[in-house]
């Protein structure tokens, strides 16, 4: 019987699909394994295997810096021993072309090998660790790319030390063995950090997914109080978007003799913090845990343009820092407010010091929110001892501007609207529906549809320029005050620390008396009036007036000078924030909405 012809074509169609695919040569397939044999000499030891990937040479990248710290760190400066093989481990020759980058010349081999060390004794959430007592990788520091795989899926074995039983991390086992890992791509593998030792573990679940928590060290904290506040902190910073991208969650805690702070990845963070500090600033490590926690939405998803896919082998600089991380400085203490944790008025004192940070800052004269995100690269990261005189923080001054764009935005749509909105808006145009980062004029067209309202002037002067913010209009929208008292005394305005039994100057304000008669850093004061100087300089100057004149004696690179200092009035100024006696009703109404009053 003859065939009908659509079933012969579906037929041969299906034979030729068949011949296709036993023609076409398996992916590429990549396992890294990760030992740690000795972790009291701090080497993580890496091999990685490449197999069907059939070059005259591969080339092995190691990031020169992670994402979420802007600054290139030069993660290659600690590898060492680097080898490859192919076959059955036979030797062939590798080479390093430039400051990360090994080539190995493969010559065409089916299976291919490189091993290495690091050397990991840094304690910090941006690098690795290693030690006696636990491993903590920071993947961009530890394990390198391979040049046009970077999208490949891959497994990741851990070798834990004998004595280690835990792991903790964003990535999810391959099988049933929880030291085999899963690694989706090299991005989501750099995004992933992993704790590995006899961390205490446990959990919680909110906003519909588990969260795993991995504390490293012992500290004062109650377990079942953190976990409940925990899990308040994540469910309100939820709120902010209304949806969670994420199937689980984890934090890593590193509780530290000394140091403290955070870096968001995809689906986990790490978090630094004392380990007697949860008595003395438990709410401060909640506020810790609102930020990384909503950069999971804010920098992860919500991006600028520049900020992905990533070159991991150059800075990726934009504008927009103030957004990603000023942002997200704002909600940090305001998420903490709005779970309760802080009252309005701790609230409204944590606001004030940040706008008095700002304007006390010799540097924000200087320097726009712009261009403090642009050049987080080459100053935010390398401050030096005039950094206060030329620079301003993206942080803080992005965390007031939030502020008050989030005032400006509820009184224009009469208390409907808020930032919240702006983040929405973001998450779901550009996340969800572009799959792409925003850029500088989107930024502010998503304000101004949330706001209904032109922002250019907003935008071109405090976020592009250096002009003075009027604080007062944006603050009266809630019935609110920012009062200014300025300090009549003179002041010396130089940073002085003992060194070696002497007294250093370490930085010198811009326009106060130190400035001005030209003490410098690196000054050793002897004496002020023929009175020797064995503590803070500041107390021989108390009680005089304004004008006076005093005799500085210094030694400046080992030769005895004499300057003439006269004492100039103390430029910073004392802020507070504080309710109008006349507010109005609709006033009052958005200061309520505003605090969650």
């Amino acid at each position: 019987m003859q065939m009908p012809s659509f079933a012969a074509g579906r037929l041969i169609l299906s034979l030729v699909m068949v011949c296709l695919s036993a023609a076409s040569p398996a992916a590429p397939s990549i396992e890294y394994v990760l030992s740690m044999d000795e972790p009291h000499t701090h080497y993580f030891e890496v091999r990685i295997a490449v197999s069907g990937h059939k070059q005259d040479f591969i080339d092995f990248k190691m990031p020169v810096w992670t994402p979420g710290s802007y600054l290139v760190r030069e993660f290659a400066r600690n590898v060492e021993g680097f080898t490859a093989s192919a076959g059955n481990n036979r030797p062939i020759r590798s080479e390093k072309i430039n400051k990360n980058t090994w080539r190995v010349y493969s010559s065409g081999a089916d299976q291919v090998a490189v091993s290495y060390r690091v050397y990991a004794f840094e304690i910090s959430v941006r690098t690795p660790f290693l030690d006696a007592t636990h491993g903590y990788v920071q993947p961009a520091a530890v394990f390198m790319a391979v040049d046009k795989l970077q999208n490949q899926p891959a497994t990741l074995t851990v070798k834990p030390y004998r004595e280690w039983k835990e792991i903790s991390t964003g990535l999810s086992p391959a099988g049933k063995d929880k030291w085999v890992l899963a690694v989706p791509d090299f991005d989501i593998l750099v995004d992933s950090p992993i704790e590995i030792g006899n961390q205490t573990i446990f959990s919680f679940n909110a906003l519909g997914i588990p969260h795993t928590v991995a504390m490293y060290g012992p500290g004062n904290y109650e377990k079942d109080r953190l976990i409940q506040d925990m899990k308040t902190i994540v469910e309100e910073t939820g709120k902010v978007v209304g949806e969670n991208p994420n199937k689980n969650y984890t934090f890593i805690v590193h509780n530290l003799n000394a140091g403290g702070g955070g870096l968001e990845h995809l689906n986990s963070t790490t978090l630094q913090t004392t380990r007697l500090g949860y008595e003395t600033n438990y709410t401060g490590f909640l506020s810790l845990v609102a930020h990384e926690y909503f950069h999971l939405w804010n920098v992860k998803r919500i991006r600028p343009k520049a900020l992905g896919p990533f070159d991991y082998d150059n800075e990726n600089y934009t504008n927009l820092l103030w957004v990603s991380e000023g942002l997200t400085a704002y909600y940090d203490d305001l998420i903490t407010r709005r779970a309760g944790f802080y009252s309005p008025e701790q609230y409204l004192t944590l606001l004030t010091n940040g706008i008095g940070n700002i304007q006390n800052a010799p540097g924000n004269t200087v320097q726009s929110l712009a261009e403090s995100s642009w050049d987080a690269w080459i100053k935010y990261y390398r401050p030096n001892e005039n950094s206060n005189n030329t620079t301003i923080s993206y942080y803080t001054k992005g965390a007031v501007i939030g502020a008050l764009l989030d005032l400006q935005i509820m009184h224009s749509s009469n208390g409907q609207r808020s930032l919240d909105d702006v983040m929405r808006f973001l998450y779901d145009e550009y996340y969800k529906k572009q799959k792409r980062g925003f850029t500088d004029v989107e930024m502010q067209q998503a304000v101004e549809k949330v706001a209904g309202m032109s922002m250019t002037d907003f935008f071109r002067d405090y976020i592009y320029s250096t002009k003075p913010i009027d604080y007062n209009r944006y603050f009266s929208y809630a019935g609110l005050r920012l009062s200014e008292t300025a300090r009549n005394e003179p002041f010396l305005g130089a940073t002085v620390s003992p060194s070696g039994g002497r007294m250093t100057v370490t930085a010198v304000q811009r326009g106060t008396s130190a400035y001005e008669s030209g003490l410098n850093v690196n000054d050793e004061i002897i004496a002020i009036n023929g009175y020797r100087i064995e503590s803070d300089p500041n107390r021989f100057i108390t009680g005089k007036k304004v004008g006076e004149k005093v005799t500085m004696m210094v030694s400046r690179a080992g030769i005895i000078q004499n300057l003439e200092v006269t004492l100039l009035k103390n430029p910073n100024i004392s802020y507070r924030l504080e309710r109008t006696p006349s507010a109005t009703p609709g006033q009052e109404a958005l200061l309520r909405k505003w605090l969650r009053i």
